[in-house]
């Protein structure tokens, strides 16, 4: 019910702990949320913490728009995207990614909008 409002399996999960008092999803299903979705068929195109990094890339980048001379955001968008081309080469390592997914500055915008 709480995924196809849209929340995330995180989102999820707090909910769940703290309106209906349930600490861990897993220990009462025996089945962590995430698996629940894909049972489903309501989980996410694209894991969450990949989702939350290109989000925090495209904020960032908007933030260097404005701000062309911030050396310092500048040098952590290049950290933030370094990290996100690692987590998407472990995520079509382990198949949860279709093999020519790749992120791509220019259109990372349409992917968290």
């Amino acid at each position: 019910k709480l995924a196809k409002k849209g929340l995330t399996p995180s989102q999820i999960g707090v909910n769940l702990r703290d309106s209906h008092g349930i600490a861990q999803v897993k220990s009462v299903t025996g089945t962590k949320i995430l698996r629940l979705l894909k049972r489903n068929g309501l989980a996410p195109s694209l894991p969450e913490d990949l989702y939350h990094l290109i989000k925090k890339a495209v904020s960032v980048r908007k933030h260097l728009e404005t701000n062309r001379k911030d050396k310092d955001s500048k040098f952590r968008l290049i950290l933030i995207e370094s990290r996100i081309h690692r987590i998407s080469r472990y995520y079509k390592r382990t198949r949860q990614l279709p093999p020519n997914w790749k992120y791509e500055s220019a259109t990372a915008s349409t992917l968290v909008a």
